[in-house]
């Protein structure tokens, strides 16, 4: 791997991201993907925990707000699943391994492959390079993507549910362990869109209110043709800026789109809301990037 460029870092400004091909290597990404497939194969869900993954406002303030299981799964390793994928009892239609969403949000803390990844020292000097004097890894997660039925993410911004005073603090960092491609699901960006703020936050809502969360602030219509597609091999590394605008399409392919992703704060002069999600225990305070 390549060490990344003065250039490359000012691009990374101008655009609110970047990505640095061939980051990590096949090997690095294989062993990832087969630490997931043992995870999986132990999972055992109980059936009051079988909450459906959305990003549809609505849907997922329901889902996820109808149960505590989303909320306290900051220091977890949890599973989320796509729609229509169990029965009105919380059985499996389709294969258990094909029916995740994701797995979050605490693999960089509780899981030994997951953690090296995080804590790896490319990661490290790239954090140096960037600038980060106290970056800590506020959250992780496994993306699957699946074949036929990887539902869309809609255009959002990291911060909209990653709240910091100031803004500007989260980064993103999302690894590709396959190829992303248009067809399965890659990422889309707006250039330029992480320099105007953000005008929606998703916070804990008051207790006693219906869901655990809500949506402050009002959703902007993005021009679709502003988004440019960013195709990605296997290996490479996306840096997402906190208030840059992204999405991606439903997998319409018959291959999967998997990535591990995690995010992480400049801690130096920042404070994290009370209002987010998720929230630091005293079990897992946010750990620190540099080891």
């Amino acid at each position: 791997m390549a060490s990344v460029t003065q250039q490359q870092i000012q691009k990374f400004r101008e655009d609110g991201f970047l990505v640095l091909e061939r980051f990590f290597t096949a090997e690095e990404c294989d062993s990832m993907r087969n630490q997931i497939q043992s995870i999986i194969a132990e999972m055992e869900v109980p059936p009051h925990c079988r909450t459906e993954f959305s990003t549809k406002a609505e849907e997922q303030l329901q889902a996820q707000g109808s149960s505590d299981y989303f909320l306290t799964s900051g220091d977890k390793i949890r599973f989320f699943f796509e729609k229509g994928v169990l029965d009105e009892r919380g059985n499996f239609l389709v294969p258990k391994e094909k029916s995740i969403s994701k797995i979050g949000h605490a693999l960089h803390a509780h899981d030994p492959i997951f953690k090296q990844i995080t804590h790896s020292s490319k990661v490290q000097e790239l954090g140096r390079k960037l600038g980060l004097e106290r970056p800590v890894v506020v959250q992780s997660m496994y993306i699957f993507k699946q074949p036929g039925i990887g539902g869309e993410v809609t255009p959002h911004q990291d911060a909209t549910f990653l709240h910091t005073e100031p803004l500007g603090r989260v980064l993103g960092f999302w690894i590709a362990l396959e190829d992303a491609t248009q067809e399965n699901g890659c990422l889309w960006f707006i250039p330029g869109s992480h320099t105007s703020g953000i005008t929606r936050r998703m916070v804990r809502a008051a207790s006693g209110s219906s869901s655990c969360v809500e949506f402050v602030g009002s959703e902007p219509s993005y021009d679709d043709s502003r988004f440019v597609p960013l195709p990605v091999s296997k290996g490479g590394l996306v840096l997402i800026h906190g208030e840059v605008v992204h999405k991606s399409e439903l997998n319409s392919s018959e291959s999967s789109r998997h990535v591990f992703t995690f995010h992480v704060m400049e801690a130096k002069d920042t404070s994290w809301s009370k209002e987010n999600w998720l929230q630091p225990t005293p079990e897992l305070p946010f750990p620190s990037l540099y080891t």
